[in-house]
């Protein structure tokens, strides 16, 4: 895990970081889901593998989740407490800009709902949903901005990014870098 950037707002923390979620030790990591929250691939996949079968199992309890909601499990075996499940859009469903704005929000709010202190959030729907990158990149960091700045006193501390290849990093550098001219 290698830190690239960070920006203070009300004394939280917006970090981005490029590594693998599922080791990061941060009392939750957001898991990329689909609305009938089978971990079989991508980002998903890769939590429920290390993880352990139990977040699948607590997954198929709750059931179907609308696009842009966001559930929480148990982690498992992974340094994290918790995966929050947000199920982004897929391209070419349609309206996905503020279905990806709604699956950022609701997992923020599940967090602060909980408690929780820290998140790290992977590049929801850039993988195999095929959002673009470099639209997702501006939307979760202008939400997680704005979270932070409308929400004071959340208890979250951290909200983090972990980007885990060099492409989409590069789009996310970009957007923190509009941060640090504002």
């Amino acid at each position: 895990m290698r830190i690239i950037s960070e920006h203070k707002i009300n004394n939280k923390i917006l970090r981005l970081v490029l590594g693998d979620i599922t080791g990061r030790d941060v009392d939750a990591i957001v898991n990329a889901a689909n609305s009938h929250l089978q971990h079989g691939g991508g980002v998903a996949g890769a939590i429920v593998r290390k993880g352990g079968q139990v977040i699948q199992d607590e997954s198929d309890k709750i059931g179907f989740v609308p696009v842009g909601n966001a559930v929480i499990t148990t982690a498992g075996k992974l340094p994290a407490k918790f995966v929050i499940h947000a199920v982004g859009p897929r391209m070419g469903e349609g309206d996905e800009d503020n279905k990806l704005k709604n699956a950022v929000i609701n997992s923020l709010k599940l967090a602060s709902e909980k408690g929780l202190k820290s998140i790290s959030m992977p590049a929801v729907s850039s993988g195999i949903f095929g959002f673009p990158k470099d639209r997702c990149a501006k939307i979760l960091v202008s939400e997680a901005k704005s979270f932070l700045e409308e929400n004071p006193n959340t208890s979250l501390e951290l909200v983090e990014f972990c980007i885990f290849d060099e492409q989409t990093l590069g789009h996310f550098k970009q957007e923190f870098a509009k941060l640090t001219k504002l």
